[in-house]
């Protein structure tokens, strides 16, 4: 990830921005910065790339979480529980819920693929 950062070249005052605006970098949880919010930032950091770029898909790479959240992460919809299944109706379906079942899709495959 580090490597990949680097090659990107003239982005590293945004992925610093990203980190400290959108990530909670620039709060201190503790006193503890170093043992706090560093590593939980970067770390965050790390998986939110990640997941957009194994999970999403090449449309929301270049998104930041800001744009996740308010298009993914804070939609409205209702939890059910109905003859011991759980399901859960998303309000505004179409495109947004076909992207939301191809993320489940991607991450139940490669949760079960061999590792190595």
């Amino acid at each position: 990830m580090i490597w990949w950062l680097r090659e990107r070249c003239g982005k590293s005052e945004e992925v610093h921005a990203v980190m400290k605006t959108d990530l909670a970098g620039g709060r201190m949880p503790s006193g503890l910065f170093g043992a706090n919010a560093a590593w939980i930032m970067i770390l965050a950091h790390n998986l939110n790339a990640v997941m957009k770029r194994l999970v999403l898909g090449p449309a929301w790479v270049a998104r930041r979480m800001k744009a996740l959240r308010f298009s993914l992460i804070n939609l409205p919809g209702r939890i059910i529980r109905h003859g011991r299944r759980l399901i859960i109706r998303v309000v505004g379906a179409g495109e947004t819920l076909a992207l939301l079942l191809s993320a489940r899709r991607t991450i139940l495959a490669l949760a079960v693929a061999p590792s190595g």
